[in-house]
C-alpha cells in the first residue's frame, strides 16, 4: 500500500473511533444529563404519552393522570393540592419532588416489579400505564393537621408529623406555606420555568417540606431526651428528687439560665414529674451538666440524631446533637438549645419511640406498591430502628407525660376519657424574631395509636403569647381524636 492511500485509510480509521468515542459518551455518559434536558423533546413526549399511576389515600387518588386535551397525552392532576403537595410532590417536565420522584419508576411504570404487566400490555397492544402507590397517610388525620396548620393566624409556617409508633406508619404530614403542584405539572413549559425560578426565590421556601426539611432548636420537648438520658443512668426515676429553684449557673460561665416563668419550678428540689409538668429549665440543664456530652449524644443517636432514617421520600434533613459540644452547650442541649437542632419528623420519632416501649421504628410513607388493576406487587414491613430506652424507662417517661397533660404546661392536648401523654416546647431563636412553638404527645397513653409533633415556626401571634401548648397543643389534639375515634 502506497503512502497516501495508508494515511486516508489511517485518516477514516480516526474518524470512525471519533465517531464510536462520541456515539458512547452521548448514548452512557450523557444519557441521564440528555433525557433530564428540558429541550429534549422526545422525552418530554414519552412521559407525557403513558398513563402515569396514581397516588392513593385510602380510596381516593390524591395525584393521577388524566385525558390531555392538548398534544400530550396525559395531564397529572392534584384533587387536594395544597394539603397533600409536600407529600406527592409534583411531577414536571423537568424534574419531580415527594413521592412523585421517589416513586417515578413504579408509577411510569418503568419498575421490574412491573415486567409482567408490560408484557402483557405489549402482547395485548394495550396503552401501557404505571402501577399505583397506596400512602400510609390516614385522611381523617391529614385534615386535621391541614386545618390546625391553615388557622394559625396571619401567614403562618409550621409543619406536623403523625406517627403509628407500632410501625411508623406516617399518619399525615402537612407544613405551610405550601404551594398547588398543578400548576408545576402545566404542559405550559415556559410558564412552569416561570413558577418554578419564582417559587424557589420566595423567601418562606413555599417547596420546603418542613415535616422533614427543616431542622430548628426543640426546645423543651427535647426534656423528653435529657429526662431518657437521666433514667437510662440508672440513677433516676420519675419519683426521683432533682434539682429546683429559680436559676442555673452554666459551667465555666458567669451566665444564669432562669425558668421560662421566672419562678422557682415548686422549690429547691422537686420530683422529675414535677419537672417535666411545670417545664423547669434548671432540672434539666443541671441533668444534662451530670450526665455530660457522650451520655447525652449516645442518648439523642439512639432516637435517631445524626441520621436520617425515612427511606422512600426525599429532603430529609439530618436533626443534629453535636458530639464536640464544652460543658456549657452540652447544659443548654438539656432544654434543645444550645446547638441541638431537630425535624418535626425527628421529635415524632422521639415521642413514638417512648410509646412503642422504647422501639424506634423505620418512618415510612409509602404502604403498598400497586399493579394498574389494583393487584399488590410489594408491601411495606416495619422495621425496628434502634432500642432507644428500655420498656422500664418507657414507662417512667410515660408516667410523667401523662401529668403533664393531666395538671402540667400540656393540658391543651387533653382528651375527655382518654389517657394523653405530652409535652410542650418554647425553643429562643435569634433576639429579633419570635420563639419557636413546638408540641410533642401520643394517645392512649396506655395502648399508644399514634404520636405527634407540631412545629409552629412562625405566625401571626403577639410575642408573650407564643407557646407550645397554646398553639400546637389543640392541632395535636384534634389529629390525635382523628386517629382513635371509632
Amino acid at each position: 500500500m502506497n503512502k497516501p492511500i495508508r494515511v486516508v485509510s489511517v485518516f477514516c480509521l480516526l474518524l470512525f473511533l471519533a465517531l464510536l468515542v462520541n456515539a458512547t459518551y452521548l448514548m452512557y455518559v450523557r444519557s441521564g444529563d440528555l433525557s433530564q434536558d428540558p429541550r429534549n423533546r422526545r422525552v418530554i413526549t414519552a412521559a407525557y404519552s403513558r398513563e402515569r399511576g396514581a397516588i392513593l389515600v385510602g380510596k381516593e387518588a390524591i395525584a393521577r393522570s388524566v385525558p390531555s386535551d392538548d398534544q400530550y397525552k396525559f395531564q397529572r392532576t392534584y384533587s387536594q393540592p395544597f394539603k397533600y403537595a409536600p407529600i406527592t410532590g409534583y411531577f414536571a417536565f423537568f424534574s419531580q419532588t415527594g413521592v412523585e420522584r421517589s416513586q417515578n419508576s413504579v408509577l411510569a411504570g418503568d419498575d421490574s416489579r412491573l415486567f409482567v404487566t408490560r408484557l402483557v400490555d405489549l402482547l395485548s397492544n394495550t396503552d401501557p400505564k404505571g402501577g399505583n402507590v397506596q400512602l400510609t397517610v390516614n385522611a381523617a388525620a391529614q385534615d386535621a393537621a391541614w386545618e390546625g396548620l391553615e388557622n394559625l393566624p396571619g401567614d403562618a409556617q409550621g409543619a406536623v408529623v403523625a406517627l403509628e409508633p407500632s410501625t411508623g406508619r406516617v399518619l399525615a404530614m402537612a407544613s405551610t406555606p405550601t404551594f398547588d403542584p398543578n400548576n408545576l405539572a402545566s404542559h405550559d413549559f415556559g410558564a412552569v420555568a416561570d413558577l418554578s425560578k419564582k417559587l424557589n426565590a420566595d423567601e418562606s421556601q413555599p417547596l420546603i417540606n418542613r415535616a422533614i426539611g427543616t431542622t430548628l432548636p426543640p426546645g423543651s420537648t427535647f426534656k423528653l431526651v435529657t429526662a431518657a438520658a437521666a433514667i437510662e443512668s440508672g440513677n433516676y426515676d420519675a419519683d426521683s428528687m432533682v434539682p429546683g429553684g429559680f436559676g442555673f449557673k452554666l459551667p465555666q460561665s458567669s451566665t444564669t439560665i432562669r425558668n421560662h416563668d421566672g419562678g422557682n419550678c415548686g422549690g429547691r428540689r422537686i420530683t422529675m414529674t414535677q419537672a417535666m409538668q411545670v417545664s423547669c429549665n434548671v432540672t434539666f440543664l443541671s441533668l444534662a451538666n451530670e450526665l455530660g456530652n457522650d451520655a447525652m449524644a449516645e442518648q439523642a443517636e439512639k432516637f435517631g440524631f445524626n441520621a436520617t432514617s425515612l427511606e422512600d421520600l426525599g429532603g430529609q434533613a439530618t436533626s443534629l446533637y453535636p458530639r464536640d459540644m464544652d460543658a456549657p452547650q452540652t447544659a443548654m442541649s438539656g432544654i434543645g438549645q444550645a446547638s441541638v437542632t431537630a425535624t418535626p419528623l425527628q421529635m415524632a420519632m422521639v415521642a413514638a419511640a417512648i410509646a412503642n416501649d422504647g422501639d424506634v421504628m423505620r418512618p415510612y410513607v409509602v404502604d403498598e406498591v400497586r399493579a394498574p388493576n389494583l393487584s399488590v406487587l410489594d408491601k411495606t414491613d416495619p422495621q425496628s430502628i434502634s432500642k432507644a430506652i428500655s420498656s422500664t424507662t418507657a414507662e417512667e417517661l410515660t408516667k410523667m407525660l401523662v401529668a403533664t397533660v393531666d395538671t402540667g404546661t400540656a393540658t391543651p392536648a387533653q382528651i375527655p376519657g382518654v389517657e394523653v401523654a405530652g409535652k410542650t416546647g418554647t425553643a429562643q431563636s435569634t433576639a429579633d424574631r419570635p420563639p419557636y412553638a413546638w408540641f410533642v404527645s401520643f394517645a392512649p397513653a396506655d395502648d399508644p395509636k399514634v404520636a405527634v409533633a407540631v412545629l409552629v415556626q412562625s405566625s401571626d401571634t403577639a410575642r408573650e403569647e407564643i407557646a407550645g401548648g397554646l398553639l400546637g397543643g389543640p392541632i395535636a389534639k384534634a389529629i390525635m381524636e382523628a386517629v382513635i375515634a371509632p
